[in-house]
């Protein structure tokens, strides 16, 4: 009787570590392929973040952050090239604060009920600027060029400018 026992205790006992080595491997099985689509989601995502800042880097070339002959120049000239650059985009945002219809640099009238304001700026190198500007409904870009002039003050000079067509 005891010779059955533990015959029924190892047949139990051999069909238990059949079971959990076969649960197991299953487990395991599993968490490879999981491993593996959760490397091949991370190799795609690097690639589109590589991508991406190939991208920005594009995009953010003519930018005065990224030059750095414009902020060496503004170096060699004394300027606290932070302060200037904020100055620069302050003063611009500054001429959206005016009194009749005439903005003091955009060379367009509002067509609409709200002013035109210059709504984004983007300082190229330490002579140009591109910035947008609407009323709105309407759009347009303006290109100015800028210097500093012996009293430190800004002066902003029109040269180019353009309003996108209405399609009504």
């Amino acid at each position: 009787m005891k010779s059955r026992i533990f015959m029924y205790l190892f047949i139990f006992s051999a069909l238990l570590c059949i079971f959990q080595y076969a649960n197991s491997k299953n487990i395991l099985d599993k968490y490879e392929v999981d491993i593996k689509k959760l490397k091949a989601i991370v190799e795609e995502k690097e690639q589109t973040i590589t991508e991406l800042e190939d991208q920005n880097f594009e995009l953010n070339y003519f930018n005065i952050d990224r030059n750095d002959n414009a902020l060496d120049y503004f170096i060699m000239q004394g300027y606290d090239v932070d302060k200037l650059i904020t100055a620069i985009n302050e003063g611009l945002y500054e001429m959206n604060d005016y009194e009749g219809e005439d903005h003091p640099i955009v060379p367009f009238v509002s067509m609409t009920e709200s002013k035109l304001v210059i709504n984004k700026i983007r300082i190229l190198n330490h002579r140009w600027i591109v910035a947008n500007f609407t009323d709105g409904a309407n759009w347009g870009e303006i290109f100015l060029t800028y210097e500093i002039d012996e009293e430190n003050n800004l002066k902003y000079h029109l040269s180019e400018y353009f309003m996108y067509p209405t399609f009504n």
